[in-house]
Order: structure tokens, then C-alpha cells, then sequence
């Protein structure tokens, strides 16, 4: 966000990028909200004796707890549709405004580290940007403006940035530096000359008139698979899955293809001719000059093949973990759906137990459980996509282990269990004695010295 204020841009840009950058991050926020809504609702019901209430009248905690899992199932499907229809449109327009921002703004494209060549016959690297909007370190700028190659640089140990108040160049204020210059004219044919020379302060203008800002529909991001909603997703998949076929015929015709005798005898139909007398020759009737030939030959046939082949494996490993990023995010939107209705099943049982209300106890609890749960997601993810596990293993692992904590505190709240609430550990830490234990190991150490 830093790096979008104060570069130049309309209030009405920055507020529409927060708009969607913050509907990409509804269907993660959905189950943190479930699990911290319920374990309040049911810990601050629990603390006020409300529960016990509803007992007497005869509505027992188990009803209590399904009547409200149909709310928790609705939002779960709300999560999946949102997920599945508006997500993918907002990440998409997210991206494209953004590569737009950066193409029309270059403060916000030269990155630390990296060269960039978005000037006209100049390229620049920034090794730092400091704090104040502009600030510039370890800069060296490459001119090609001569056509000559890398043969001119500047360098500088900082600098500013500043574009001026019309939006049409960028000032590039350079200090304490050198420039080394290589490069020949028609007077030094032949030479190799170096001009190298020092400045204190110097300065650079590039014409920004091709920045200006305009949107575009761009369909850079159109196939990510961010941007895809479940049947897309499917049919990407299926079109991979047809490339991933073609891939491998194509390198069934390219060997075939390279074993000329067996295309021109055996190949067309399968059925093999006979070979003319003229093919039939033996490699030992061979002049040493025509073997070397043939060897050659062979050889270069070889590492031809050979290339190929490597280059078809390594584009159908491309292949490959693309079908796997479809099939994870394919995935991880009914996932996300059924965390909401399983974070219900942890929040409600569980703050049945603990009776404690407020936001102080069930936002602790509902932090640690969340950041387990989003821990095992990326590590299932991460899993999935390195093909170390199925992808639907690796995409369900979170809830594999989410479903048996549900079971066991739903048990535990329908018999009134105490086995968890606050009141039963505090009565554990005490009979623990920690107070004795540290006041014997102290008398024990302080007699062991004496």
C-alpha cells in the first residue's frame, strides 16, 4: 500500500484496488469469522448461565449446537459461490489494475535489485529504496542510446527520483558517482577508448509522455487459475490434459521421424517391406573413411534425439504442474467451504466448555486454531503441487485432522463434559502444587551447595 500512495495516482485508482484486493480475501476471512462469532456467542451464553438455562427447559446442547450448523452450512455455501463466481473476477481485475499501475507508473516498477528497461535505450538498477518516497541507493544506469552494447555506464552511491508536476518526464538526481564510456565513432575506428569521469551531482530525464495512465482489459492474468471459476478450471484442465497427449505423439513422430530406414519401410502401415539390396550393406564392408561417417552420423542423430526428448520432458513437466495448480485451486474452493461449517463445529462445542465470552479467550483460541489450520493448508498445498502426495490428500489434509476435533469437543459439549472449561484446569494447575515442587528443588540446590 506504501508503494501506491504518493506516487501520482487518482484517489479513485487506489480505493478501486482496495475494493477488490479485499474481496480476494473474504472466502479466507469467512472461516476465521465462523470459528470467533461462535466460540463468543456460545462461551458468553456458557458464562451467563444461559445454557443451563436452555438445559432445564429441556433443549439440550447438542440441539442447540445443529440448529445453528444450518446457518454455518449456508455460509459455507455462500463461501463456495463467492468463491467460485466473484473471487476469481476480483483477482483478476486486482492484477490487471495493478500491472497497469506499475506498467503507466515506473516509481512502482523499478525494483530493488533488478534492472529495468522500461526507458526508452536505458537501463536501470537500484540496488535500495530508502524510506522517503523517491530515495534511491547504489544506482547504476546502462545508456544504450550509442547502439553499441553495455559500453556507457553511470554510477552512483544514491539518488532521487522525482517525476515533474505534469506527469510527463521522470528527473533522475544522481550524487557521488562515476561514468565509464566504451563505446567508438567515426574517429576512433579501430581504438578501444575509456572515458571514465566523476561527478558530484548529475542528473537524468526520461519522457514518461508513454505512461499515462489508462485502464485496460488485459488478458495477461485471463488464464491463471486465480482467475477461473470451477467449470473453467475443468476445461483448462481437460485442454493441458489434450496438450499433455499431443506432447507425447509429437515425440513419438520426432524418433520415428530420425530412423529413416524404419519411416520408409515399416512405418507408413506397419507392415514391413523389403529393404533394397542397396540398404543392405554391412558395416564391416565399410571404408574406415565411411565408417567414420556413419558414426558421425549416428552420433549427431543421437544427441539430436536426445535433445528433443529432453526438451518434450521438461515441457511436459510444465504441463504436468499446471493440471496440478488447476487441480488445487479447483480444490481449495470447497475446502475453504467446509472450513466453514467445521470451524463452527470447534467454536460452538468449545466455547460451550470453556464459558468464557468477550473477545480476549476466543480470540486467542480462535488464532491458534486458525493459524494450525492455515499451517497445514500451505504445507498440504505445498505437497500437492511437488507431487509428493495426491493432490486431493494433500488439499484435504487440514481437514482430515479438523474433523476428529470436531467430533471430540461435539462429544464433549453434549455430555457436559468439563474436561476442557476453565474452571477443571485451574484446578489441575493447583493440584499440580508447582509452588511446593519449585520450593523443594530450591531447598534441595541451597543443601547441595552447603
Amino acid at each position: 500500500m506504501d508503494e501506491l500512495v504518493g506516487k501520482g495516482l487518482e484517489i479513485s485508482i487506489i480505493l478501486e484496488f482496495l475494493f477488490y484486493a479485499s474481496a480476494n480475501m473474504i472466502t479466507l476471512a469467512l472461516p476465521l469469522a465462523v470459528l470467533l462469532s461462535s466460540l463468543m456467542t456460545f462461551g458468553s451464553l456458557g458464562e451467563q448461565y444461559e445454557i443451563i438455562a436452555m438445559k432445564s427447559a429441556g433443549i439440550s446442547i447438542r440441539k442447540l449446537i445443529f440448529s445453528l450448523a444450518l446457518f454455518s452450512i449456508i455460509i459455507g455455501l455462500g463461501s463456495f459461490w463467492f468463491a467460485d463466481q466473484v473471487a476469481p473476477k476480483a483477482y483478476f481485475k486486482t492484477r490487471t489494475l495493478l500491472r497497469n499501475i506499475r506498467d503507466q507508473k515506473p516509481t512502482l516498477a523499478i525494483e530493488e535489485g533488478v534492472f529495468y528497461d522500461g526507458f526508452d535505450n536505458y537501463s536501470i538498477r537500484v540496488g535500495r529504496k530508502g524510506r522517503k518516497n523517491g530515495d534511491i541507493y547504489d544506482v547504476l544506469l546502462s545508456d544504450h542510446t550509442k547502439y553499441q552494447g553495455n559500453t556507457t555506464f553511470i554510477y552512483a552511491k544514491r539518488g532521487k527520483m522525482i517525476a515533474t508536476d505534469d506527469q510527463m518526464y521522470m528527473l533522475f538526481y544522481l550524487y557521488e558517482g562515476f561514468s565509464w564510456d566504451e563505446s567508438t565513432n567515426a574517429n576512433t575506428a579501430g581504438k578501444y577508448p575509456l572515458v571514465r569521469s566523476t561527478f558530484d551531482e548529475e542528473y537524468k530525464r526520461f519522457d514518461l509522455s508513454s505512461f499515462k495512465f489508462e485502464k485496460s482489459e488485459d488478458n495477461f492474468y485471463a488464464k491463471r487459475q486465480e482467475s477461473l471459476s470451477n467449470a473453467e478450471i475443468v476445461k483448462m484442465i481437460d485442454t493441458v490434459m489434450i496438450s499433455v497427449e499431443k506432447n507425447h505423439d509429437d515425440m513419438m513422430a520426432s524418433f520415428l521421424s530420425s530412423c529413416n530406414n524404419f519411416k520408409s519401410y515399416v512405418y507408413p502401415d506397419n507392415i514391413p517391406r523389403k529393404v533394397p539390396d542397396s540398404l543392405n550393406t554391412s558395416y564391416s564392408t565399410l571404408s574406415t573413411r565411411e565408417k567414420k561417417e556413419v558414426l558421425d552420423k549416428a552420433i549427431a542423430l543421437k544427441n539430436d534425439f536426445k535433445n528433443g526428448l529432453n526438451m518434450n520432458r521438461e515441457y511436459k513437466k510444465y504441463l504436468i504442474s499446471n493440471i496440478a495448480s488447476y487441480s488445487v485451486e479447483w480444490l481449495q474452493k470447497y475446502a475453504l467451504a467446509v472450513a466453514c461449517v467445521l470451524f463452527f463445529f470447534i467454536g460452538a462445542p468449545l466455547g460451550s466448555i470453556i464459558r468464557k465470552g468477550g473477545i480476549g479467550v476466543p480470540l486467542v483460541i480462535t488464532v491458534a486454531f486458525f493459524s494450525t489450520y492455515f499451517m497445514l493448508s500451505i504445507f498440504g498445498k505445498k505437497i500437492a503441487i511437488g507431487g509428493a502426495v495426491p493432490i486431493w490428500f494433500g488439499m484435504w489434509l487440514s481437514t482430515f485432522i479438523l474433523v476428529p476435533i470436531c467430533a471430540f469437543l461435539t462429544y464433549q459439549a453434549s455430555v457436559d463434559s468439563a474436561l476442557l472449561s476453565s474452571e477443571e484446569l485451574m484446578k489441575k494447575i493447583q493440584q499440580l502444587n508447582l509452588k511446593q515442587f519449585f520450593v523443594r528443588k530450591k531447598d534441595e540446590s541451597t543443601a547441595t551447595h552447603a
